[in-house]
């Protein structure tokens, strides 16, 4: 069933995704608030697809953040990333700078004020990202940081990224830390049916030592693995 259920989702959800590209390059031309549109339309879609078709059930536990706050998320698949625009309301993601390189996806993502990292790229373009957050601060936008860098497998708790501690001290914003345990479900060839949870965490306060901050936001994110 999950061989049926996942040769279903493939052409039905990227199919569909790469019309929302194109719609997307023309949505951007008119301003961003139709380009948000589009997106808010992707990850509801990318939802009916996992529920209805996948067979996944989707939980939320705990309120979610709005307005200016850091949300730190674990990232064990690419179903919270595709996800976050649809659980968070204009959500601006700190995502890897080679996507922005995807014709068409990389101009879209631009527009919708999404945040290059550029890790080896040295001082340079770190000051332009911090630029680039502090911008998305001002509207009033959550900020979305993968704190470990990449996808981790369920169960592995590494330490995060050291850049994660030099974002949250320069921008000054609380943190909300999610956990969600997407990975044994959805980061496979067969997607499996059954239930992510995503587990909203305790605001953790701007202004704490690095070494605080980072055990705190490290014990949550990890409140979904055995």
């Amino acid at each position: 069933m999950s061989v049926l259920r996942s040769l279903l989702y493939y052409p039905v959800f990227y199919g569909f995704s790469a019309v929302l590209v194109v719609v997307s390059v023309f949505a951007a031309a008119l301003g961003r608030t139709r380009l948000q549109r589009v997106v808010a339309l992707w990850g509801r879609w990318h939802l009916w697809c996992v529920c209805n078709l996948l067979g996944i059930n989707v939980v939320v536990e705990g309120e979610l953040p709005l307005g200016n706050v850091l949300v730190a998320v674990k990232h064990e698949s690419f179903f919270e990333a595709i996800d976050m625009p649809r659980l968070l309301e204009f959500p601006a993601v700190f995502a890897k700078r080679e996507l922005f390189k995807i014709p068409g996806w990389g101009h879209s993502a631009t527009i919708y004020g999404l945040i290059p990292v550029a890790r080896e790229d040295g001082a340079r373009a770190l000051r332009q990202m911090l630029k680039t957050a502090r911008e998305r601060v001002k509207e009033g936008r959550p900020l979305v940081i993968f704190p470990e860098g990449s996808r981790i497998a369920h169960g592995a708790k590494p330490p995060l990224q050291s850049g994660f501690a030099g974002i949250y001290k320069l921008l000054g914003l609380e943190v909300v830390p999610v956990a969600v345990d997407s990975g044994p479900l959805y980061h496979r060839l067969w997607k499996r049916a059954g239930t992510i949870t995503y587990r909203i965490g305790e605001p953790i306060p701007a202004g704490l030592p690095r070494a605080e901050v980072e055990l705190r936001v490290h014990e949550a994110i990890n409140a979904l693995n055995p």
